[in-house]
């Protein structure tokens, strides 16, 4: 069976200005406004909502990269001068953490959101056989 994430809703003070900035750090492109939403597509199966929203509670979006991806991004989380940081708990420490046989990161947006992205899932890899890792290839669509 095959079951996919296929979208979610992130609110945001500003939706077309968060897609923008997240489709930048993921490396994507933001095509504008879908009907109501400010949609960035991750990849064949995934696509982030982004909706204005007056008050909302944060939320934590994590994703399993490739270490070239998680390199891209990272590179790109610093040149826009954020902090991040190691741990759920230490965003801001500017380190990065080695956990799971991988890397991981974790940043804040403006809305307050908490990004994580790691190259080795944090579920044992008994429950997993060799899929721990994404494959070398990357599967999100650019541009």
């Amino acid at each position: 069976m095959a079951i996919y994430l296929d979208h979610t809703i992130v609110p945001a003070h500003d939706k077309e200005q968060s897609a923008r900035f997240m489709a930048h750090i993921l490396g994507l492109a933001y095509h504008g406004l879908f009907g109501h939403f400010a949609p960035v597509k991750v990849n064949e199966h995934l696509a982030l909502d982004f909706d204005n929203r007056e008050n909302f509670q944060s939320n934590h979006y994590a994703f399993l990269v490739t270490d070239e991806d998680f390199d891209a991004i990272l590179g790109r989380v610093q040149e826009a001068g954020l902090k991040y940081g190691s741990g759920p708990r230490a965003q801001d420490d500017m380190q990065i953490n080695h956990l799971h046989h991988g890397r991981g990161f974790y940043f804040r947006d403006e809305n307050g959101h908490s990004w994580e992205f790691i190259t080795h899932t944090y579920i044992k890899e008994e429950m997993l056989g060799d899929l721990g890792r994404p494959a070398a290839a990357s599967v999100r669509q650019r541009g």
